[in-house]
């Protein structure tokens, strides 16, 4: 990498111009070069045939949509997040995070699911991996229950947290956002809400999978809360340290879990695709990184601050998600159906910002041209 990239974000002091967007996506091309030219070898060496080259190719293309569909809103998240950290956390997130995002959570993460499930050590789920994919896969899909229940639980938390903000002055959808504003000085509402719908979706299953769902759940829970509090002594002892209230170590610990959370539904969804660990880690390690192209992008050219309801549609499609998390420990729900929904309510967030900004400049005009 170049220099640049590992630069201090330029938006979090505005003092830079404006890139061109290909020059955000030129390590994202890149990757995506080299992974298709994997999954073309990877293609090659499994099927043998020119046929079962070009449908491996296709299948890490539709994969990498498939995450940077589901994504978009982390991208968002992250910007807002990301904007406010310390140049040097900046630089970490977007460099080590990239290897934690690529290399755990679509390598790692899947075969710690099948050690813990299976009862083996990580050698010998990285060999069934390669050898059996199809016992893999299964095993990996019985785990989806305390998956979802935990990743819905986490980016509930997430998402909820954001409406009930007392000191949130700019509401998109006005008659929800403005009663969650007030309704936020009740200490631990958001918990409460989150609680009572865990509790209403585990009384809809029987049996052992009640109680799966709901440990997995409280799990989620904790797992919030624990990164909270140690993000504020982290970020507490490095300001007393660096005199800087900007994010640190604490915020690149919430990122990080926040972007696992992100990758749970998509990973246990990518085998539904392919059975191939390899296969969908090249897929959705190219998806990945055009999310962190998309975050720089956002933190650089201010997008948050331009378009004002941005952030708000990223937050709805945090807790859309997190709901159908929930409804697919009962039902299948298909993966498209989720980034489009997601990414729907990004579009209309984007639409809404973009009238609004419209009306308030004519609103200007109108007031520079009155006598």
């Amino acid at each position: 990498m170049t220099q640049d990239n590992f630069a201090p974000i330029s938006g979090a002091s505005g003092t830079a111009p404006k890139r061109a967007v290909l020059s955000y996506l030129k390590w994202a091309i890149i990757v995506t070069v080299l992974g298709l030219i994997l999954g073309a070898v990877l293609g090659w060496q499994t099927t043998g045939t020119l046929g079962g080259m070009l449908s491996i190719l296709f299948i890490v293309a539709v994969l990498a949509v498939l995450e940077i569909s589901l994504s978009f809103d982390n991208a968002i998240v992250n910007a807002n997040k990301l904007k406010d950290m310390r140049p040097e956390w900046q630089r970490r997130f977007l460099t080590w995070g990239i290897l934690i995002a690529v290399f755990g959570m679509r390598i790692v993460f899947p075969l710690l699911i099948v050690v813990i499930a299976a009862g083996i050590g990580p050698w010998q789920a990285l060999v069934l991996a390669a050898s059996q994919p199809e016992e893999y896969a299964r095993i990996m899909h019985e785990a989806h229950l305390p998956i979802a229940a935990f990743g819905g639980t986490f980016l509930m938390m997430v998402g909820l947290s954001f409406f009930f903000d007392q000191e949130k002055d700019v509401h998109w959808v006005g008659w929800v956002e403005r009663n969650m504003a007030k309704y936020a000085s009740i200490r631990g509402i958001e918990i409460a809400v989150v609680l009572l719908i865990v509790l209403s979706f585990s009384h809809l299953l029987e049996g052992a999978d009640r109680a799966t769902f709901f440990s997995a759940a409280i799990w989620g829970l904790m797992t919030f809360l624990l990164v909270e509090v140690l993000g504020g002594l982290l970020d507490s002892t490095q300001e007393t340290l660096h005199g800087a209230a900007k994010g640190g170590l604490g915020a690149f610990l919430y990122l990080e879990v926040l972007d696992a959370s992100f990758s749970f539904d998509g990973v246990i969804g990518a085998f539904a695709l392919s059975q191939n660990l390899f296969v969908i880690a090249i897929g959705l390690g190219i998806g990945a990184m055009y999310v962190r192209s998309m975050t720089i992008m956002l933190v650089e050219n201010s997008t948050l601050s331009e378009y004002r309801f941005l952030e708000h549609g990223a937050f709805y499609a945090i807790v859309a998600l997190s709901v159908v998390m929930f409804v697919q420990a009962l039902v299948h729900i298909p993966e498209v159906i989720t980034g489009l929904g997601g990414a729907t309510l990004i579009g209309i967030s984007l639409w809404s910002s973009i009238l609004w900004n419209r009306k308030e400049a004519l609103q200007d005009i109108d007031a520079v041209a009155m006598p």
